[in-house]
């Protein structure tokens, strides 16, 4: 890393980076399925597949079903979740603390996320993040979604922060791409939602973090260089 390097905001994925929403988006896809007749998933099944959104977790719980009626699904399990936003969504250990921390430090923090504005906001106004965070873009804030570098230069300017002043926290691999395409550091969360099949070490990402604590960590190392 650059010994010059200056930090001036730290940006987050949301879901399995900022909060663990997997409890909510689980029970919303069983739910889901339930209602169109089919049994629910085991948790440990569908994990992997949330940062990829709902529709990768519905293919991915019921591959063998056509298009059309994994739609449905989809229609009735984004539903259900837009009604019931924050029921079991809760910070990560340790991540609660580390934003009262970057606040301390005179930080800015953000989110850019892929999940959509009309889950986004409601979710961070239930957790009440929205007037802590200087920057919030959603899948759907901008004609191209990570990895595309577009929603992460959008979050910079709302932040008015340069993207090389960034550090962008995400749990797979465009996470970190996006980081990376719009020239900021990047680290991956390996206590999110990764995919067993993933390789978080070949991702590129500037370090490996295993707990929201090591964010802190991190930070706290750059004044030693």
């Amino acid at each position: 890393m650059a010994a010059d390097f200056k930090l001036s905001c730290v940006l987050f994925d949301l879901d399995g980076t900022l909060v663990d929403t997997a409890p909510d988006l689980i029970s919303c896809l069983n739910r889901a399925l339930n209602i169109h007749g089919f049994d629910t998933v085991a948790p440990e099944i569908i994990k992997p597949f949330i940062s990829f959104g709902a529709a990768a977790m519905i293919n991915a719980s019921r591959p063998e079903l056509d298009d059309r009626l994994k739609a449905a699904i989809l229609e009735t399990m984004l539903t259900h979740y837009q009604n019931n936003i924050a029921e079991h969504t809760v910070f990560f250990s340790g991540m609660a603390d580390t934003l009262a921390a970057i606040e301390a430090q005179g930080l800015k923090w953000g989110v850019v996320t892929n999940k959509r504005e009309r889950f986004t906001n409601p979710l961070m106004d239930a957790l009440k993040l929205t007037e802590r965070a200087a920057c919030i873009v959603s899948g759907d804030t901008t004609a191209n979604p990570k990895p595309h570098p577009e929603p992460m230069l959008l979050a910079c300017r709302q932040a008015d922060v340069d993207p090389q002043e960034c550090v962008y926290i995400g749990d797979a691999l465009h996470d970190i791409t996006a980081g990376k395409n719009a020239q900021m550091k990047t680290l991956a969360a390996l206590y999110g939602y990764i995919n067993p099949g993933d390789t978080p070490e070949t991702w590129g990402a500037d370090a490996l973090i295993e707990s929201p604590d090591q964010i802190s960590t991190w930070i706290a190392s750059l004044s030693c260089r």
